[in-house]
């Protein structure tokens, strides 16, 4: 398997940032949606610990991302029956959806730290250290962080599922490699 991106396929790298962060914003979407069915006490604090766990990784994953982007480029677009107005219309969109998701990868976790803060709480890094709360509780500014870190958070699901439906659309209909070059052993 190659490790590094090659002018056709993204390699193992790339493939492992791209595929923890989807398992991570998965994981942390599910745990901000059913946290509140945890039994209170114990099951939901370690539930929110996960959840802010897989919010910091997500955020050290995207730093990770973005070096790696700029170390090894991705491969170049896949060419199809589409060519001409997949270039005019597909590779813009498709760019723009990527930034969304880059920017929505970092406004999601940032706003809950300020979340976090906002409720007077600590911010644990990954169960090694925690960050002390630079204010004071605001229980009113916390529920409109909280309102916007949901918004901001569904708002990622659906570009990340938007994603998803273009790469099976490129595999199904334009049938190419688009999906198949991000998928572990995917040469042929």
């Amino acid at each position: 398997m190659q490790l590094l991106n090659s002018d056709k396929d993204y390699g193992a790298i790339a493939q492992t940032l791209h595929w923890l962060t989807v398992v991570l914003v998965i994981l942390a979407w599910m745990l901000g949606i059913f946290g509140d069915v945890l039994q209170k006490g114990e099951s939901r604090q370690t539930g929110l610990a996960i959840h802010i766990a897989a919010g910091s990784a997500i955020l050290i994953l995207l730093v990770a991302r973005l070096i790696w982007r700029s170390i090894n480029p991705p491969p170049v677009s896949e060419a199809n029956e589409f060519g001409a107005w997949l270039a005019r219309w597909g590779d813009p969109a498709a760019a723009i959806a990527h930034y969304t998701l880059y920017a929505l990868l970092v406004a999601v976790p940032v706003a809950g730290i300020v979340l976090q803060f906002a409720r007077g709480n600590a911010l644990p890094l990954l169960g090694l250290v925690a960050i002390p709360s630079p204010w004071l509780k605001d229980a009113a500014f916390a529920h409109n962080v909280k309102e916007v870190h949901e918004l901001l958070a569904h708002a990622l699901v659906a570009i990340a599922a938007f994603h998803a439906i273009a790469a099976l659309i490129h595999h199904w209909v334009f049938q190419d490699r688009t999906l198949i070059r991000m998928l572990p052993h995917s040469k042929e």
